[in-house]
C-alpha cells in the first residue's frame, strides 16, 4: 500500500483532509493492526486521524479489519454475555465498573471485561478487579472456561488482538489518543451471542457512534460512560440506547441537572473494592441510575 498518498489524503487538517473509502480504510487499518506500517509513516497517519476525525466510512472499515482478525471466544449458553470495555480507570470517583458486574453475574448474565491500562494519573482498574478476585484470563480459550463455569472473565486486549493493543500503546509515546482507542471499545470476541456496552466520553461523538451501530448489527448499548468507564453515572442517569441488529431505542432516558461532582475519596483499589463489596451485601445502597443499566443491561442480554 502507499501510505504516502493515503497521509496526502487524511493529513490535511480538519478542513483540507479527506476521508478513505470504507474499503481503503479497511486495508490501512488491517495494516496498522499486522504492523505492516513503518514507524514513522504510522505516527503520521494516527496524528492525522486524530486531527480529522474518523469518517464513518473510516470507522466500518477499521472495524471489518479487527472482525478478521479478532479472537473468538467461546460464549456459554443462557442470556447473552455483556462485554464491558475498561480502558480509563477512575481519576475522581470510584469506579463502579465492576460492580455492575458482578451484579448482572448475580443475576445469571455472562460478563466479559476486556481492557488496557497505561494512565498515570488515574487508578488502575485491573487493580480493582484484582481487588475483587474477579478472574483474570491469560488466552481466549481460558476466558471461555471461566465464563461456563463462573458466568464472568476479564482480559487484556492484548490477548485478543495484539496489534490493536501496540495500537494502544501509541498514546504515552505521543501524547493523545488514536483510532484505536475507538475501535477498542467497539470490539466484539462473540458475535452473534454479546451484548457490547459501548461508552463515549466526549458528547459530540454519540451521534457518529449511533450511525455506527445501526450499521453494525448486533446487539449493543450506547452511553456517555462515566470517566470513560461502561457504567451509568451514579449522579445523574445518563441516556442509555439500546440497538437490536440496527434497529435502536431508548433504553433509559437521561436525567436533568448536572452530573458533575466534587472529587470522592476511595478511588484506590483496596477502598473502591470495599465501596463495592458494602454495596453487593447490602451495606450501602447501590445507586438508582446503576440499577437502571443493570435492567438496561438485562434487557438486551435476555430478549
Amino acid at each position: 500500500m502507499n501510505y504516502t498518498k493515503q497521509i496526502k489524503e487524511i493529513g490535511r487538517g480538519a478542513k483540507g483532509s479527506r476521508s478513505l473509502s470504507r474499503d481503503d480504510a479497511q486495508a490501512l487499518f488491517a495494516d496498522m493492526l499486522d504492523g505492516r506500517v513503518p514507524p514513522l509513516q504510522l505516527g503520521a497517519i494516527v496524528l492525522a486521524m486524530r486531527i480529522k476525525s474518523e469518517s464513518l466510512d473510516e470507522l466500518l472499515g477499521f472495524k471489518a479489519a479487527i472482525d478478521a482478525r479478532i479472537a473468538h471466544i467461546v460464549a456459554p449458553a443462557g442470556p447473552r454475555t455483556v462485554v464491558l470495555p475498561t480502558y480509563n480507570g477512575a481519576r475522581r470517583r470510584p469506579n463502579l465498573m465492576p460492580l455492575l458486574a458482578m451484579l448482572l453475574v448475580r443475576e445469571g448474565i455472562p460478563v466479559l471485561i476486556h481492557g488496557r491500562f497505561d494512565f498515570d494519573t488515574r487508578a488502575d482498574p485491573f487493580a480493582l478487579l484484582r481487588a475483587l478476585d474477579l478472574p483474570m484470563a491469560d488466552s481466549p480459550a481460558h476466558a471461555g472456561e471461566l465464563l461456563a463455569a463462573q458466568r464472568i472473565a476479564c482480559i487484556g486486549v492484548d490477548r485478543l488482538l495484539p496489534g490493536l493493543d501496540a495500537l494502544l500503546s501509541l498514546r504515552p509515546q505521543l501524547g493523545v489518543r488514536n483510532s484505536g482507542h475507538s475501535m477498542t471499545k467497539m470490539i466484539d470476541p462473540m458475535p452473534g451471542r454479546s451484548v457490547r456496552v459501548v461508552p463515549v466520553t466526549h458528547p459530540e461523538y454519540l451521534e457518529k457512534m449511533t450511525q455506527f451501530l445501526r450499521l453494525d448489527g448486533g446487539r449493543s448499548m450506547l452511553m456517555r460512560g462515566t470517566e470513560g468507564e461502561a457504567y451509568a453515572n451514579p449522579a445523574r442517569r445518563p441516556q442509555i440506547i439500546g440497538f437490536v441488529d440496527g434497529v435502536e431505542s431508548v433504553l433509559c432516558e437521561a436525567e436533568e441537572g448536572s452530573a458533575l461532582t466534587q472529587p470522592e475519596p476511595g478511588i484506590e483499589a483496596e477502598a473502591n473494592a470495599r465501596l463495592i463489596r458494602d454495596m453487593l451485601e447490602g451495606r450501602s445502597a447501590v445507586p438508582a441510575p446503576l440499577l437502571a443499566h443493570l435492567d438496561a443491561c438485562r434487557q438486551l442480554a435476555c430478549i
